[in-house]
């Protein structure tokens, strides 16, 4: 039976049924596909593309063009999945009509589903002009990647009762605006379960503890792509960077030592055939 489209009611559906939600990250055409045929919910082509993918110290420097450009190669790998596109930094913060723009091309241009952006605060109006004009959004709060250096890092935020209810106002008033799921990242889990039951929208947590309504994992870090790179929060359900290093080398030695390609990987031509080009 062919597996049925993951759409936005959803998520709503599997919130109030408490069936978790699962969200990885991915920038390609062939993972899109192998992640599709997993049964993955949802995926999103984060902007986190700017550190994995395209070589970048921080997200702050990707574009709306090299989103989309990425958008559309996983597009064309997932026909079950709900794909979000993750709005990159300084394309939605200058004005509700800026992120209208920017959010109907991950739409028209994309094939998205929704489009993620971070923040509450002033952004929360703009969560609801999107809404308004018809584009779903993500919402994001706790640790936001794009403005980090102005917390002082990465680091888990809603710490104090302070910065705890102020996640929590600004969680009910991004669910208010129209927005169909948060994204929780760095928080601490009792502060993300009293998100997830204080609103009607799904909570999909990275960091935030099991309480959340889903999860989400940045494809390359979970594959283990990066040896060094293991914060407590992540799980690395393979070791793919030093498979590939081994194999790669293995390709090497045996290029440089003549091993490959052998016999059994190449193709013959015909004595007679050979003689009349060359002679006997």
């Amino acid at each position: 039976m062919a597996q049925k489209k993951f759409d936005l009611l959803a998520l709503r559906k599997k919130k109030a049924a408490g069936e978790p939600i699962t969200m990885l990250t991915c920038y390609d055409f062939p993972m899109a596909r192998l992640l599709d045929e997993t049964g993955v919910d949802t995926i999103l082509v984060g902007d986190s593309a700017a550190n994995v993918v395209l070589g970048y110290d921080d997200t702050v420097p990707v574009t709306m063009d090299e989103m989309l450009v990425l958008v559309r190669a996983v597009r064309r790998g997932v026909r079950h999945a709900m794909l979000i596109g993750d709005m990159p930094f300084g394309s939605y913060n200058i004005s509700p009509e800026q992120a209208i723009a920017n959010g109907v091309r991950f739409l028209k241009e994309g094939g998205c589903d929704a489009v993620k952006l971070e923040g509450g605060g002033k952004m929360i109006g703009v969560i609801r002009a999107l809404v308004e004009a018809g584009v779903p959004v993500v919402g994001h709060l706790g640790l936001l990647p794009q403005t980090a250096d102005m917390v002082g890092g990465h680091r888990v935020q809603g710490r104090t009762a302070d910065s705890a209810q102020k996640i929590l106002d600004e969680a009910r008033e991004i669910a208010t605006a129209g927005a169909w799921m948060l994204v929780l990242e760095l928080v601490p889990d009792r502060v993300a379960a009293k998100v997830a039951a204080a609103i009607d929208i799904p909570v999909i947590g990275i960091g935030a503890g099991p309480h959340c309504d889903g999860q989400v994992l940045v494809l390359h870090d979970m594959l283990g792509f990066n040896e060094s790179f293991s914060p407590k929060f992540l799980k690395k359900f393979a070791q793919l960077g030093p498979a590939i290093r081994l194999a790669v080398q293995q390709y090497i030695d045996e290029v440089k030592a003549r091993k490959y390609p052998g016999p059994e990987h190449s193709f013959g031509i015909e004595d007679s055939e050979l003689t009349k080009i060359y002679g006997g």
